[in-house]
């Protein structure tokens, strides 16, 4: 009876101890973490000074020069692959210039950001704009500001036209198959994504942009049609009366001869540059 009684006083010890440890642990948990937030906020941050607003207009000016291309507009890592301020250590931790300064000075070259080149003035003056933007802008939600829609047109349709008639011309005519492209896909995210893809851009059939394939297994005597499957060890046509064949590959036989039209758009990807692409989709705008 003594033991049952011991049992049960030690079971009721240990669970008020553990409700005092909640309580305990639990209080100045809650209280850390509601300290920084506003109102009816949620995980707004620490409070930050108020920046001088000309400090803040000159330093946005500044970054739209030199660090915009990198970081992008909303500071959330632009084309040029800059990584995304909003959750930069250096940038969150930053009071007065301390940690961006030396940065924009070149202290992390080895980690490939270049020196920007500005005077101590002008680097915390795009401190003090960046610190502004993490302040409004927290750790939630859209950028502050209004939201500007993405402009992709920022090439140059001269020198997008000369390299259409150097690489595409052949293939392609601003007479026939690309007549009034630029109607036909009036959204130029649209367009761009369509001529890097080398897909149909006529709205025609697109059949014409379909690999074939012929399969000789006797000399004489070749099989062609649709190319539906190809890799080291088969081989698969569909026929023109809609049925399919398959052939095993050994080595060069059978004999096996593809006509892909998209191949030369494929071979030419890797080598666009970005301004190559800025400069085709600049241009196909233009062909209304």
């Amino acid at each position: 009876m003594i033991n049952i009684r011991f049992r049960f006083l030690a079971i009721g010890t240990a669970f008020l101890g553990t409700a005092l440890a909640v309580v305990c642990w639990d209080s100045p948990v809650t209280l850390v973490a509601m300290a920084g937030q506003a109102p009816g906020s949620f995980n707004s941050g620490q409070p930050r000074a108020t920046e001088d607003p000309a400090t803040v207009a000159h330093g946005k000016t500044l970054y739209g020069i030199n660090c915009q291309a990198c970081h992008g507009a909303d500071l959330r890592g632009g084309d040029m692959g800059g990584p995304n301020l909003l959750r930069s250590q250096a940038a969150l931790s930053d009071e007065h210039g301390e940690m961006i300064v030396p940065i924009i000075q070149g202290a992390r070259q080895a980690q490939g950001m270049p020196n920007i080149g500005l005077s101590d003035q002008d680097a915390g003056a795009v401190a003090a704009y960046l610190r502004s933007m993490i302040g409004a802008i927290g750790s939630q939600g859209k950028p502050p500001g209004e939201e500007k829609p993405l402009d992709i047109v920022v090439g140059d349709p001269g020198r997008g036209s000369n390299y259409f008639a150097a690489h595409c011309n052949t293939c392609h005519s601003t007479t026939d198959d690309l007549k009034g492209i630029a109607s036909r896909f009036p959204e130029p995210k649209t367009l761009q994504a369509r001529w890097l893809a080398g897909g149909p851009l006529t709205g025609r059939n697109s059949a014409a942009t379909k690999a074939t394939a012929e399969v000789t297994t006797k000399p004489g005597q070749p099989a062609s049609g649709s190319l539906v499957h190809i890799d080291d060890f088969l081989v698969t046509l569909r026929l023109s009366d809609g049925t399919e064949r398959s052939y095993r590959r050994d080595g060069p036989t059978p004999h096996v001869v593809v006509h892909d039209p998209l191949q030369k758009h494929r071979d030419m990807l890797p080598t666009y540059t970005d301004e190559n692409v800025h400069d085709i989709t600049a241009y196909l705008v233009t062909l209304k």
